[in-house]
């Protein structure tokens, strides 16, 4: 499996070093958030690579659902249950760090599951340029650029078919609901493969910080941005 390189297992039980998450990030989702760096401060195991796992350790399920609920730091032990309709991912001390809900039917082909996660972290590496910027923009707000911080929250889906070998993710809707210096950001999509639509989803993040819209400030993170993703090219 292509994750092999962005965890370690030991019995029940998984581990992801900052390193991991870091190329993970960079490597298979195209995302250079910094709180992913291996040296952040604030350092915290991207939401995605968390999902990836789930799918790789479970299976593709027609219908999932995902809540995140803490931030996984540097070679946290995971708990990965035996498989249920309903389970959550802990520590050690029990702290729950992820809800999933699952129905239907199990798809457990690799190159399906693969295609799917490869696909679906690389939409969400580009939500910020593509997606936040221009709805900052069109709603008058934004992130602290000294501090720009994004939740990643929760993320559901619906098969309707298992029929692919390849797949996209379209996004069809976007929607953000302002309370004061918190913005509820809902992302909807379809899943694509070959023209033809085989399932939808949601996706839901959270921004903090709000305030005023100012295009220098919004214009300086997205220099930081491109800045970040060029040194990264550079380096690679």
């Amino acid at each position: 499996m292509f994750l092999a390189p962005f965890f370690e297992k030991q019995g029940s039980t998984i581990k992801v070093s900052s390193q991991q998450a870091s190329d993970f990030a960079k490597n298979i989702a195209g995302d250079l958030n910094p709180i992913h760096d291996v040296d952040a401060k604030r350092f915290c195991v991207p939401g995605d690579l968390l999902f990836a796992l789930v799918l790789n350790q479970y299976g593709l399920s027609q219908s999932m659902e995902f809540n995140f609920a803490g931030m996984v730091g540097d070679g946290v032990e995971l708990h990965f249950p035996e498989a249920a309709s309903e389970f959550a991912i802990t520590d050690t001390k029990d702290k729950t760090y992820l809800t999933v809900k699952r129905d239907g039917a199990i798809d457990d082909n690799q190159k399906q599951i693969e295609a799917f996660i490869r696909s679906y972290v690389a939409f969400s590496g580009l939500n910020f340029m593509h997606v936040l910027v221009p709805m900052m923009k069109e709603h008058q707000v934004m992130i602290n650029p000294a501090r720009p911080l994004v939740i990643y929250e929760s993320m559901a889906f619906e098969l309707s078919s298992f029929d692919f070998d390849d797949i996209e993710l379209k996004l069809v809707k976007t929607e953000l609901e302002v309370q004061g210096k918190r913005g509820d950001v809902t992302l909807n999509f379809e899943l694509m493969s070959h023209g033809h639509m085989v399932g939808t989803g949601t996706k839901s993040l959270v921004m903090s910080g709000l305030r005023p819209y100012e295009a220098e400030g919004v214009q300086s993170m997205c220099d930081l941005y491109e800045q970040r993703q060029l040194q990264y090219k550079q380096a690679s």
